[in-house]
């Protein structure tokens, strides 16, 4: 099952250090029952840019919380066992917040989505209005939503050092 890990650079840093994704359990996102009906399609490729979403969401909600983070939200795209994986639970569960039962080796992933560079003005104003945005506040939401606008760049997980490397330079 492929599953979207967010983070954001620094813990792409660490799980890059250690060679794992995640404390035991963590939260990430997957095409799941919940998604479909939140989204409202059977579309493989649709429903799997839905959870990567997600998940750049959930990376935006980690910056809210790191202030010293670059203000660049980051996704691993990771492929894991179906027993892994379980639905996660409760009213504050997100479409298709899944539940990972422990750590993930860096080697499992498929893929890296990160904001260019030049996305960073908005997540920065994204990352400090979510949560008047999750309040109601409709110009706070339009923040959060001009940061969706900017798709996440694609890498290679040969490209990881790199973007580590280029994150400790700036």
């Amino acid at each position: 099952m492929r599953v979207y890990v967010p983070l954001t650079l620094p813990g792409l840093a660490e799980a890059h250090r250690t060679g794992r994704l995640g404390a035991e359990p963590f939260a990430a996102y997957a095409v799941t029952p919940a998604l479909r009906a939140w989204y409202g399609s059977d579309d493989t490729e649709e429903l799997e840019y839905a959870a990567l979403t997600q998940a750049a969401l959930a990376s935006l909600r980690q910056l809210a919380a790191a202030p010293d983070a670059p203000r660049r939200r980051v996704v691993v795209a990771v492929d894991v066992a179906d027993g892994a994986v379980s639905a996660a639970q409760g009213a504050e569960a997100e479409p298709g917040e899944v539940r990972l039962a422990g750590s993930v080796p860096l080697a499992k992933a498929a893929a890296v989505h990160v904001d260019s560079g030049d996305a960073g003005t908005e997540v920065a104003a994204a990352a400090a209005a979510l949560a008047a945005a999750d309040g109601g506040d409709e110009k706070a939401q339009a923040a959060v939503d001009a940061a969706e606008e900017h798709d996440l760049l694609w890498f290679a997980t040969q490209e990881i050092a790199g973007l580590v490397a280029a994150r400790e330079d700036s």
